[in-house]
């Protein structure tokens, strides 16, 4: 754990590199939006072999993860689930079908409406579900161990109030993602 006062990253070295092309160009943004995009990119393929250990591949992972962590018993109509998910209903519509076909979700009729369908984590779905996001969580804890606790929710709380600024701005974002 360092304070990051004698270390330099990529983000530093392209900020160099720009400051020398384009010497009357801020390149602060850089500086933490640069960093959350390689952050992101770092830690991504930890993140998706975590879920393949599991069988599972992000998307998948985020409808069942939906549906778990919505809470007994486990349900959500469609429309609910690419809302949460920010996704259009074709995207999601494959997602089931493939997580069907592996036992982790069934699709029901809705009892109050037989019309309505509405997408049913399983036993073994739920259970995937979990146990894959300990793993997730345990490897993230681990990649943020470079940080103390005090850094960590300091930095969480910065971005939670860039985050929140962002989405109350709609003029910032084209699309949003969760």
């Amino acid at each position: 754990m360092t304070d990051g006062a004698d270390t330099t990253d990529h983000v530093d070295r392209l900020r160099r590199q720009w400051a020398r092309e384009l010497p009357d160009l801020d390149t602060e943004p850089m500086a933490v939006l640069g960093r959350a995009y390689r952050l992101s990119n770092l830690v991504r393929g930890g993140i998706e072999a975590t879920f393949a250990g599991f069988g599972l591949d992000r998307g998948e992972f985020d409808v069942i993860g939906t549906l778990r962590r919505s809470g007994p018993p486990y349900r959500l109509t469609p429309t609910e689930l690419y809302t949460a998910l920010m996704m259009s209903s074709g995207g999601l519509t494959h997602r089931l079908v493939r997580l069907e076909k592996a036992g982790l979700i069934r699709r029901e009729k809705s009892p109050s409406d037989g019309r309505s369908v509405l997408v049913a984590l399983t036993t073994d779905g739920a259970a995937r579900a979990e146990a894959a996001f300990r793993a997730d969580m345990a490897q993230e804890a681990a990649v943020l161990q470079a940080l103390d606790p005090q850094d960590r929710a300091a930095l969480a709380g910065l971005l939670r109030k860039l985050i929140a600024g962002i989405e109350a701005d709609s003029s910032m974002t084209v699309s949003r993602q969760s």
